[in-house]
Parts: C-alpha cells; sequence; structure tokens
C-alpha cells in the first residue's frame, strides 16, 4: 500500500489518516420556530429563502413541506416560486411535527466496529466485508445501521441513521456517517457536486492493459431484478476512472475512482469492458482458469480511500484503510 499512497499523496493534502440516497433525507426541525425573511434576502424565491435559513435540510425536503401547506408566509401558504419582498413571517404549520415526524423502527444492536475518526459531526468507519449497510429483504437486523444506533443513540433522530453513502455486503472499506442533520444535509451535497473522492482497489480479471474511464448509465437489470446493468436508455449517469497498479498472470489489480456512486457500479462497469472482479459472483466468471482467484469467497473490491470537506470546519480531510487480511493473503499468494 505504500507506493499507492505516495502515489495519491499529491491529489489531496492528508489530513487525517487511519481510510444513492435521494435528496429527500431531512425529517422535521425539533423545534419549529417562526423565522422572519431577511431584508437581503428581498426578491429571492421562497424556496431559495427557505434554503438559507434552514440549511440542514434539503431543498426537495422544504419544498415538499410548502406543497403539503406546512410551511406558511405571514401566516398562508405560499408557491416555491413566490418573490418575497423581505420582512415576511415563516411559520411551521400546527401539524408539522405530526406530519413529518421520522418513523425509525429499526434496533440498536451492539455490533462491534472499526471506527478510524470521529468528531461531533462525523464518524468514519471501516467496514469488513460481510456487513450489510442498510436493514432490507433477507437482512431486517445484524447491519451496520444497527450497529451505528447503538454506538450512538442520537443517530435514531437523523434520517438513514446518518448514512450517506453505502458499499455492498461484499465490498469492504471505508464509510462516512454524519452524526447531525447540517454534516448530512453538507455530506449529501457534496456528494452530489462530486467532491467526496472515493477510491477503490480492484482485483479485475484478465489483462487490462492500459488506465481507461468506463462512461455508461446504469440502471436495474430487466430481468434479474437483483441486479443493475448498462441501460442507454433511461439509465443513471455512471462514470468510473481506472488506473493499472500491478499485472498478475490472470488479473490485474486496479485502483479505480468514481465519479458517481451507483448501486454495484464498479462491479458492473469492469464487467462490461470484460474484466470482471474476481470472486464476485452476480458479475464475475465462473472459473478464471486460476484456482487462487476462483476460490475467493467475495468480490475483490476494498474501498481504501476517502476523501472529503468536513461539513462544518470546512477542513479537507481523508483517510485510508489498509487491504483486508484475505484480499492482501491473496496478493501475496499471486505475486508468489
Amino acid at each position: 500500500m505504500g507506493a499507492i499512497a505516495r502515489r495519491n499523496a499529491a491529489k489531496l493534502r492528508l489530513v487525517k489518516t487511519s481510510h444513492e440516497i435521494p435528496p429527500d433525507y431531512s425529517p422535521s426541525p425539533a423545534s419549529p420556530r417562526p423565522t422572519e425573511v431577511p431584508a437581503e434576502c428581498a426578491g429571492w424565491r421562497l424556496d431559495a429563502v427557505l434554503a438559507k435559513l434552514f440549511a440542514e435540510h434539503s431543498r426537495s425536503r422544504l419544498q415538499g413541506w410548502l406543497k403539503q401547506g406546512l410551511i406558511r408566509l405571514d401566516g398562508a401558504e405560499a408557491e416555491p416560486k413566490r418573490k418575497v419582498y423581505g420582512g415576511e413571517s415563516i411559520a411551521f404549520a400546527a401539524d408539522f411535527a405530526v406530519a413529518s415526524a421520522p418513523t425509525f423502527t429499526d434496533a440498536a444492536e451492539d455490533i462491534a466496529l472499526h471506527v478510524v475518526f470521529e468528531d461531533e459531526d462525523l464518524v468514519v468507519i471501516d467496514k469488513p466485508a460481510g456487513l450489510v449497510v442498510h436493514p432490507g429483504n433477507g437482512n431486517a437486523s445484524g447491519t451496520l445501521l444497527n450497529a451505528l444506533l447503538h454506538h450512538s443513540p442520537q443517530l435514531a433522530a437523523i434520517p438513514r441513521a446518518g448514512i450517506v453513502h453505502r458499499l455492498d455486503k461484499d465490498t469492504s472499506g471505508l464509510l462516512v456517517v454524519a452524526k447531525t442533520l447540517t454534516a448530512q444535509t453538507d455530506l449529501v451535497r457534496q456528494m452530489q457536486a462530486r467532491s467526496v473522492k472515493r477510491h477503490y482497489l480492484a482485483l479485475a480479471l484478465g489483462s487490462v492493459e492500459r488506465d481507461g474511464t468506463v462512461d455508461a448509465p446504469l440502471g436495474r437489470h430487466a430481468v434479474q431484478r437483483t441486479k443493475m446493468a448498462i441501460v442507454r436508455a433511461g439509465g443513471k449517469e455512471a462514470r468510473t476512472h481506472y488506473a493499472v497498479l500491478e499485472r498478475f498472470t490472470r488479473c490485474t489489480l486496479l485502483e479505480c475512482r468514481l465519479e458517481t456512486g451507483r448501486t454495484h457500479q464498479i462491479r458492473v462497469h469492469l464487467a462490461s469492458i470484460k474484466h470482471p472482479l474476481a470472486g464476485d459472483p452476480a458479475y464475475g466468471k465462473s472459473k478464471s482458469g486460476d484456482a487462487r482467484l476462483d476460490a475467493f469467497p467475495r468480490q475483490a473490491l476494498h474501498a481504501w480511500r476517502l476523501a472529503l470537506v468536513h461539513p462544518v470546519s470546512g477542513a479537507e480531510m481523508a483517510w485510508e484503510s489498509p487491504l483486508p487480511v484475505d484480499f492482501a493473503q491473496l496478493l501475496d499468494v499471486l505475486r508468489e
């Protein structure tokens, strides 16, 4: 990992070292209060004023509350596009708290977490392979979310327990979680602006000749609904950059950098160029011709570097995670 770390050190100042959420991600304010439109906002649209005054909430959630009549301007309902003059009163409807209250029902569970950084606003987790991030079908408990609720009980008041991006169950590595609404809103906006840098180590089958980029939209597979696929018509924009780090007889170690963070993005993109991940049961080959690769029990993918701007201090921060034992041992065997 030393050579990889040196290669990336110049890209972003390392401050801390150790390593698709919808826009509607903020619950109701803890204590709705009337607010006066500042004079300097004269001529602004109401939705822009709300975004300024209540920055801890997403624009889409604020607009949704407006459309539900839960936010009043001078005591009356108002359209998001309405222009303000300054001095108007913004208040939440009496039924606001009931209509918008979060419905968090997941249980806190005492599951060990590898925390690489934590302060009042963020916690960065080095997730092991095999840990599901979110409860869902077949995984009602024992997830990262359940562990987070035990680690920081206050996350029960944050949508998705502060999770702003995900890793597949069998992908290991770094993942950031927001501990406040303000931090979550800022991190989601950084994700949308593509300023959060996520680097992965991937062991791809075959000989990858040169560095490159896969720019292909992704969507749900038309037949196998648990899988993703390249969908030219109606798919979501997805872009993965990859660079060759080391070549072996039947596979290539790549560093992948995401511009977008679609479900299974690296796995689908590499498979689309005939270089699926070693050990990938969904998008890989059943036999690679190398028993060592075929025996690897999961997709060989590790989120090794994460960089972002701290949502409160504004400091550039980055973390690195060493390869997990199984991945490192596979590389050692291949090098022999």
